[in-house]
């Protein structure tokens, strides 16, 4: 009997590849299923971040872009927009000075408020990081007023206070110290808002709180041992290793301090008096563009703010090298 050889397999087989009916690789099939299920995941991306692309482009970077171009306009709300290039921004700082002087009470108000704030939060946290019964209660009694500060009923409620009648002339009267109006006077009209945004001290202090929780205890105890009293251990531990969290409500609040509205125009009544003490740089913002109807202007003014914001973060943000300390630094 006669023995015929095999017939000899296809190259593909041999390879070790399998064959479609079609007599396409096995392996493309896949990979095009793959390509789809990644586009298919793409597409429910993109449809989860629509909204947030839509409140980007519709109501941040389109205002925005609109507000730049009116700021090189005259427009007035109620007419067409013209072109008047670098007009607006010439007249604040060489014919407008009430523009001028809003910026002396904004600088003179952040200055002077911010620092105060922070020390004062600052000494608050030290004293409920002792170990208080209750602190959880505290720190949410303390953080009230930073909810409540910027609204319009505590800025009602301040004038109230300050007023002629109010409880800071009673409570002088006491001591036989004869009152006045003190949001009514342009010596102590303003002094009275720094006050207001001291008061709102419960934001930094919770954030100084949890700072002062993540110092380890055994630095102290080592200082202790050495005899460091408690103000150089404020000053060798407490405050270097603090100065992050310092420099993080620092920055927040000089933003924030820029930005103040609402406690001068109800203790002003809107118009930034006695005698522009209180006129601040949004308030008088706010007069130009929808009491004087000047809206390009007021554009002007807010890219202003918007480039005098920055550059001050910016200047911060270079000066933390010098004054900063991370405990990952050698």
């Amino acid at each position: 009997m006669t023995l015929r050889p095999a017939a000899a397999a296809p190259a593909t087989e041999a390879a070790g590849t399998p064959v479609t009916s079609s007599g396409r690789k096995g392996g493309r099939r896949p990979r095009r299923r793959k390509s789809s299920r990644a586009r298919s995941q793409a597409w429910a991306a993109y449809l989860f971040l629509a909204p947030w692309f839509l409140g980007l482009f519709v109501i941040t970077l389109g205002p925005m872009i609109a507000s730049l171009y009116l700021s090189f306009t005259d427009y007035s709300l109620l007419s067409e927009a013209h072109w008047v290039g670098l007009d607006n921004y010439d007249k604040m700082f060489t014919v407008d000075d009430r523009y001028m002087n809003s910026l002396k009470v904004t600088t003179t108000y952040v200055v002077v408020s911010v620092p105060l704030q922070l020390a004062f939060a600052l000494a608050l946290a030290m004293a409920l990081d002792k170990g208080l019964r209750g602190l959880s209660f505290y720190r949410s009694v303390f953080y009230l007023p930073s909810l409540l500060g910027g609204s319009v009923a505590i800025s009602i409620l301040w004038r109230k206070i300050f007023g002629v009648d109010g409880i800071v002339n009673t409570f002088l009267g006491w001591f036989g110290y004869e009152g006045q109006g003190w949001v009514t006077s342009p010596d102590t009209a303003l002094w009275t808002l720094i006050v207001l945004h001291v008061w709102t001290f419960g934001a930094p202090m919770v954030i100084f709180l949890a700072g002062l929780r993540q110092i380890p205890q055994t630095l102290y105890e080592a200082a202790r041992v050495d005899g460091a009293g408690r103000i150089r251990q404020f000053r060798s531990i407490t405050l270097p290793l603090l100065t992050p969290i310092i420099f993080f409500n620092a920055v927040l609040e000089v933003i924030k301090s820029f930005q103040s509205f609402t406690q001068a125009f109800v203790i002003s009544d809107g118009n930034g008096g006695p005698v522009d003490s209180t006129l601040f740089y949004t308030l008088y913002l706010y007069i130009k563009g929808f009491k004087n109807y000047e809206m390009g202007y007021a554009a002007a003014m807010a890219w202003v703010l918007l480039l005098i914001i920055g550059a001050l973060t910016a200047v911060n943000f270079l000066m933390s090298r010098f004054w900063v300390f991370y405990g990952d630094e050698k």
